[in-house]
């Protein structure tokens, strides 16, 4: 029998953002004080962005904590859009200003002729990740696994071992004007020994379960089901 995944519903974003930092911050701490380092890939996104900078300020051996990214869009780091920016904005503040980062993005054109030198570029973070923290859209997306993009088979296949994936979203509504993105795969996502999906508000709430729940309605966040009492969805009052 597959053990069930966890579901936490808290009443107020508030309550979710302190909550989910200090257990951010615990699985950290307890990796760290078992190997010596940890490990954390983060999204992007509104969703984390509070968590985020409430973790900053804890006060943790970052010099000990390897950070890379969930995915990004090809673009520059340092412009409107990039997780990497967005990281730099929100998270790398306060004590996180020591962690270990490691982006995705290249010099490369595209991502496409860029897996080579990301799959190198990351391979410093220890594996399996500690936790993985997710994010989802209204679509059903996760990392940037998009209903019909271009590589969604590739980043779901379980076998494929490769770290990340290219994807093309082209056509996929939610993506944006930045349709040319890197990701983790499913494999390296669906080891990591915590993975933690965010969906405050009632409207993510909704699709997530709706997902769940409904054969026909087979979204890519619900790869994440394998992941059995690995994975813990965090949700709170409408947002």
């Amino acid at each position: 029998m597959t053990t069930q995944y966890k579901y936490i519903s808290y009443p107020s974003i508030k309550e979710m953002v302190t909550n989910t930092s200090k257990s951010i911050a615990e699985i950290l701490s307890e990796a760290i004080a078992s190997r010596g380092y940890a490990s954390i890939m983060l999204s992007g996104g509104s969703s984390p962005r509070p968590v985020y900078e409430s973790l900053s300020s804890y006060d943790l051996p970052w010099n000990k904590v390897f950070v890379g990214l969930v995915d990004d869009r090809w673009i520059e780091a340092g412009l409107p859009g990039s997780n990497e920016k967005f990281l730099n904005d929100y998270f790398f503040r306060y004590r996180a200003k020591n962690a270990k980062f490691f982006g995705l993005k290249t010099k490369n054109s595209s991502p496409y002729n860029a897996l080579e030198t990301i799959e190198n570029q990351i391979s410093e973070i220890p594996k399996p990740f500690d936790i993985c923290v997710m994010g989802m859209g209204l679509d059903g997306h996760t990392a940037s696994w998009f209903p019909n993009s271009n590589g969604l088979n590739t980043a779901l296949d379980p076998r494929n071992k490769r770290t990340v994936v290219a994807i093309n979203a082209n056509g996929c509504e939610v993506a944006g004007e930045h349709t040319d993105r890197i990701s983790l795969t499913y494999s390296s996502v669906i080891e990591s020994r915590n993975i933690l999906l965010l969906v405050p508000g009632d409207e993510k709430a909704k699709v997530f379960n709706s997902s769940i729940n409904n054969t026909k309605f087979n979204t890519p966040v619900k790869a994440l089901l394998s992941a059995s009492d690995r994975l813990t969805v965090i949700t709170c009052g409408n947002v």
